[in-house]
């Protein structure tokens, strides 16, 4: 939700400006979707050359979690600690007891009472290799931490990694919006003979190939 109030927002504030300032929304909306068509198609053309089929999966499932919200509320996060609690009381109580929970969690009664972290499958490695990490190296918790931490990087990385792809396309936004003000910009050359109020039309559209994506990579650019 959140996700479609900053959208809605991006456009109120820029465009609302821009009328407010005594601007004409004819000239962009006439240029718009062809703008939009040559920076829009080369953004997602150049992102499809970047990454392989399950990048490009994994990022439009990941979009669709931005207006989704977050998966986790805090009652989970409670839950999460109650768990973990159970599961280091029983292996403080008899660690051998705690074996038939880790190997098997999907059977296990501790963690079937949180249902919803169990159908989790990356939290319940997490959980179940740290804690066999642990009952192994009693002795040394500082090679369990180590391992845990960089388990946990590891994580961070590859759920990340849709972020950078995006992030990677955005940054190029503005010089695929040259190009598209470029060709603009050709357009009108080519119609130089006209009067100004002609000219002055599409020169404004030309613009428009070079503000656009500003708007989505950087707003504070969009001045």
């Amino acid at each position: 939700m959140i996700g479609i109030v900053g959208i809605l927002l991006i456009f109120v504030m820029v465009f609302g400006g821009y009328l407010a300032a005594g601007g004409k929304m004819g000239i962009i909306l006439k240029s718009l979707p062809y703008e939009l068509m040559i920076i829009g198609g080369a953004a997602v053309g150049a992102f499809a050359i970047s990454n392989d089929l399950a990048a490009i999966k994994h990022t439009l499932k990941d979009i669709g979690k931005v207006f989704k919200g977050p998966k986790w509320k805090p009652g989970d996060y409670r839950d999460l600690l109650c768990l973990l609690f159970e599961l280091i009381r029983l292996a403080r109580q008899n660690a051998v007891a705690l074996e038939e929970h880790i190997e098997d969690p999907g059977n296990s009664a501790i963690f079937q009472r949180y249902p919803k972290i169990l159908t989790d499958g990356e939290a319940i490695d997490l959980i179940c290799d740290t804690l066999r990490s642990a009952s192994m190296n009693y002795d040394d918790p500082h090679q369990v931490e180590e391992v845990l931490e960089k388990r946990m990087e590891a994580n961070l990385h590859h759920a990340m990694h849709s972020t950078h792809a995006l992030q990677t396309v955005a940054d190029g936004l503005p010089a695929l919006g040259i190009v598209a003000a470029v060709l603009g910009v050709i357009k009108t050359m080519g119609s130089i003979d006209q009067p100004p109020e002609i000219l002055g039309k599409l020169i404004g559209g030309a613009l428009v190939g070079s503000f656009s994506p500003m708007v989505w990579s950087d707003p504070s650019q969009a001045r």
